[in-house]
């Protein structure tokens, strides 16, 4: 006889509860390659969301069949105009993305957003909330939105962006927008997969005065200053005149240009369609001048070298001398028998051994 206690027993159909019988665990499903690039390529928008789940997946088998599909999808691949959009919290990035965005899907092209919240340093979990954000673009059947966490990678962007943006191609979209984790001056690592780079910034709060310093102001390509309406109109206007100044302070791109310093508001949809006017204009000097095929394929060496980086690191910790050698450092390290820098060259010398006895084996 069944129960019916609240702490109920298995029944055939999975567990019992005082409502009834709950379904049994979903089985984890299995896409062939060929089923999903078929769908990928025609712009099913559960294919890129499958497509991206493998290559964000740590798993070895996704892995594989994350590789084969970036190959069969890298002829569809580098059509589309990428942006890369970062800002401090609070200056309005998932509101001026959302209406950015309504421009851009009202001319009759496709957008993917490809959103980045930060991940916990203990959990490892996000909150993922962008399309919350975004409720009027995220309803628009040109557009797609995809909230990845960071995994806690520094830089603004997570492990995998730049094949997520790959998948985004092979679905046919004409723009991709990366929206940054925003967390600051460090966060710059963006520039290095997109064709234009936009900054957000707020009058009032300190951002006109990042103009003289070094770092992500002198990677942005557009400067948008957010909130340009009401009360702050005027403040936002001797903000943008500052930061121009402040721009004359640091060196040109190698074609002679200076980020262009835009006014915008979310709210009452102003200098909206300026701004995306400026990033075409820069995507296109570039096309005609060699520059964009040059940064593309500089960018795809980057992350070539840094799939190597990544691979290599990965490959050596997984050998059993370096987990046992590392185990004990690090308990002199606690101990104060060496320092870090000792333990971390004694590692290293493992490493040089090996090479030098050409034994090394990375399985």
């Amino acid at each position: 006889m069944e129960s019916t206690d609240a702490l109920s027993i298995l029944s055939a159909e999975g567990f019992t509860t005082p409502l009834g019988p709950t379904r049994p665990p979903a089985r984890r499903r299995v896409d062939s390659v060929d089923d999903i690039f078929s769908r990928l390529r025609q712009g099913d928008r559960g294919a890129l969301s499958r497509a991206i789940t493998l290559v964000e997946s740590a798993r070895e088998s996704d892995q594989v069949l994350a590789s084969e599909l970036l190959d069969r999808a890298l002829p569809l691949t580098g059509l589309s105009v990428r942006v890369g959009i970062t800002g401090s919290p609070g200056v309005g990035k998932s509101t001026l993305i959302e209406a950015l965005g309504m421009h851009i899907v009202g001319q009759g092209k496709k957008l993917a957003v490809l959103t980045v919240d930060p991940s916990s340093p203990s959990t490892h979990g996000s909150i993922l909330g962008d399309k919350s954000r975004m409720a009027e673009l995220s309803a628009h059947p040109n557009a797609y939105i995809r909230p990845s966490p960071s995994g806690c990678r520094l830089g603004g962007v997570a492990n995998q962006t730049r094949e997520a943006i790959q998948m985004c191609e092979a679905a046919r979209f004409d723009v991709v927008f990366i929206e940054t984790v925003g967390v600051g001056q460090s966060e710059i690592e963006v520039r290095n997969m997109v064709d234009c780079f936009l900054l957000l910034a707020l009058s009032g709060a300190g951002d006109e005065l990042q103009g003289i310093k070094r770092g992500i102001m002198e990677m942005a390509d557009v400067i948008g200053l957010t909130k340009a309406d009401g009360d702050n109109r005027l403040r936002a206007e001797v903000a943008a005149g500052q930061i121009e100044r402040a721009l004359m302070l640091l060196p040109p791109d190698p074609m002679g240009r200076r980020a262009k310093v835009q006014l915008c508001s979310a709210k009452d949809r102003t200098g909206i369609d300026t701004i995306w006017e400026s990033i075409s204009q820069f995507v296109e000097e570039d096309k005609a001048n060699g520059r964009f095929d040059w940064r593309r394929g500089n960018q795809a060496v980057t992350w070539m070298e840094e799939l190597v980086h990544q691979s290599l690191l990965a490959a050596w910790l997984r050998r059993e001398d370096i987990k046992q050698a590392t185990e004990s450092l690090a308990d002199a390290v606690r101990e104060l028998r060496t320092t870090p820098r000792s333990a971390a060259n004694h590692l290293l010398g493992i490493v040089q051994t090996d090479l030098r006895s050409k034994s090394i084996r990375f399985e």
